[in-house]
């Protein structure tokens, strides 16, 4: 399965990066496509920001991208589950952090989650706002919003992706807690 990409978007993609499996794969994909590839590590007070930015520093090193972070202060700590509002809030940032700087904001984000804030019609909304309050400079790229984990982790082993170091338990601790949605989706792909 391959991700369809708008060749007429601006060559830079800044990938909102946790250090999780999708959005490891999405700079991954992103580069290999010919984007010059920036990651952006968002803080909002998720209970596993220590851990995601630990992995997103080894694996910025390990898939040679500079990446950029923001902490957004104020926010009661969140922990496993649905937040809802979350993506909205991180592409939001992200946005507001480029200053009109012609890109893609990139997302790692995939089907069969049942959050709408991953999915194509969530997507396709937050690019037209994104493309409206930009006069087109900005676009939003989910490369993988029509992909299951199933076919992102099949992605990764077909292209030799290290995933060794990323880190996706929603709980943010050590070792993984093995019970949160992050955690039983990676069990099941057996990383």
């Amino acid at each position: 399965m391959k991700a369809v990409l708008d060749k007429s978007a601006p060559l830079e993609a800044v990938v909102l990066f946790s250090g999780g499996v999708d959005s490891t794969a999405c700079v991954h994909l992103l580069k290999e496509q010919g984007f010059r590839v920036q990651g952006l590590f968002i803080d909002y007070s998720q209970a596993a920001a220590r851990a995601e930015e630990q992995a997103v520093i080894t694996l910025s090193q390990e898939l040679s991208i500079r990446v950029a972070s923001l902490r957004l202060q104020g926010f009661q700590q969140s922990g496993a589950g649905e937040l809802p509002g979350r993506n909205s809030l991180l592409i939001s940032a992200a946005l507001f952090n480029l200053r009109g700087r012609r890109c893609v904001i990139a997302t790692g984000i995939h089907s069969g989650t049942g959050y709408f804030d991953c999915s194509i019609p969530f997507h396709n909304t937050m690019n037209m706002l994104i493309s409206a309050q930009t006069d087109g400079r900005v676009s939003l790229l989910s490369p993988f919003a029509s992909w299951t984990k199933h076919d992102i982790f099949d992605y990764t082993v077909r292209e030799k992706i290290s995933l060794a170091s990323t880190y996706s338990c929603e709980a943010g601790i050590i070792p993984p807690c093995g019970q949160c949605s992050s955690c039983r989706d990676r069990e099941g792909l057996q990383c």
